[in-house]
């Protein structure tokens, strides 16, 4: 058994010296979204991007129940709209139950599709078992072995930077395994209406009807 201690630390507390917090990472990494269209995985990484983007935002598309789903979905949404710039923000408990789709990114390679992989060590949609990442499995390995072009690990501040660079200009998909602290996500309401968000998401892609 690990002998970590099972911490969940508040949103607002003080992570440690040289550890990331996961609103202010995915904020820098993210930058001004612009007309970027967004699909989350559950839970805290639907929270970080919301947090970007705005509660409501019609061009997040944000998964619940669906759990492995958000690279697959996102890879289908770019490949559909290779002139609209597609990016998932999603967890390492989320991510790796359908890793395998990384490899399928990979092969297919769509330039408009970045991958934002927030890494708390922990599964936080189903009482915060430590996930395999806590125990040494790296996601950004899986990545590049399934020939992703662009991959970075953000474990630092003075890393956001290059790594957001790549996510806008990276030649090819590009992903980012960003390890942060394990802190709740910030707490921000959506609404639960899944048919309104799906019009509202649907305009935002396709305009007006």
């Amino acid at each position: 058994m690990s002998s970590k201690p099972n911490l969940r630390l508040g949103p607002d507390q003080d992570v440690a010296d040289g550890v990331l917090e996961r609103r202010h990472a995915i904020t820098e990494l993210v930058g001004d979204p612009g007309e970027t269209l967004f699909v989350s995985g559950l839970a805290g990484s639907k929270d970080d991007i919301l947090h970007v983007v705005g509660a409501d935002s019609p061009a997040a598309f944000t998964l619940s129940g669906a759990m492995g789903a958000a690279v697959a979905m996102g890879l289908g949404l770019a490949l559909a709209q290779p002139d609209r710039k597609v990016m998932v923000v999603t967890g390492d408990g989320e991510l790796l139950m359908n890793v395998g789709t990384l490899a399928t990114v990979g092969v297919l390679n769509p330039s408009n599709l970045s991958i934002i992989c927030v890494d708390n060590e922990h599964y936080g949609e189903t009482g915060w078992q430590e996930s395999h990442t806590g125990r040494g499995v790296d996601i950004a390995k899986m990545a590049e072995g399934g020939q992703i072009p662009n991959v970075r690990t953000v474990n630092k501040e003075a890393e956001l930077g290059e790594a957001a660079q790549m996510l806008r200009e990276g030649n090819g998909t590009s992903f980012v395994l960003v390890k942060v602290a394990p802190t709740k996500p910030p707490s921000i309401y959506r609404s639960r209406d899944a048919s309104w968000h799906k019009g509202r998401f649907r305009e935002a892609l396709l305009g007006q009807n």
